[in-house]
């Protein structure tokens, strides 16, 4: 399919694309700048397009990896590594109201928590909470993907279990 013709059809979605990233966002501003990002994704990709007759199918999975990349991006850049202890913690440092001697004792005592974990069940953990996906983590650890998503699941349930008196409630 030729840029021009791949262009009209891109113009004609434009309003149920937005109608998805605002799903996607809840935002109107990141609902058209991912709305921006996605058609110029497309428009760079056009000749990556196989089959024509799911077109519209194509255009929302770009769009929909595109918030997901946005996200575990976002979500990474807001994560602190502390290698000393090998614990994995979310900063407090972006959001002012977050950062009362409250919450950074329950960072602490979660940290606390995480760090009281063996080591195969502490790492997997962290490297989920640090979004990695599961088979990455599987193939970083040389173990079967069954074992880490049961390993990630017993340390939930674990840390709900010991951590129970921090439950956040919105």
């Amino acid at each position: 399919m030729d840029e021009k013709k791949m262009t009209g059809l891109l113009i004609g979605m434009q309003k149920s694309l937005f109608n998805f990233a605002y799903s996607l966002t809840m935002n109107r501003d990141d609902a058209q700048d991912l709305l921006q990002a996605t058609s110029l994704k497309v428009l760079s990709n056009v000749e990556k397009l196989v089959h024509y007759e799911n077109l519209n199918g194509w255009m929302y999975t770009i769009m929909r990896n595109i918030f997901i990349n946005d996200y575990h991006r976002n979500v990474n850049r807001r994560t602190v590594y502390d290698n000393e202890d090998e614990t994995i913690m979310k900063s407090v440092a972006n959001d002012p109201s977050d950062d009362t001697p409250e919450s950074l004792y329950n960072v602490k005592e979660i940290n606390k928590a995480i760090n009281s974990l063996s080591k195969e069940y502490r790492v997997p953990f962290s490297l989920y909470l640090a979004g990695y996906k599961y088979q990455e983590i599987a193939d970083e650890m040389h173990l079967p993907i069954g074992t880490i998503k049961s390993r990630i699941y017993m340390t939930r349930q674990q840390l709900q279990s010991q951590l129970r008196d921090y439950h956040y409630e919105r």
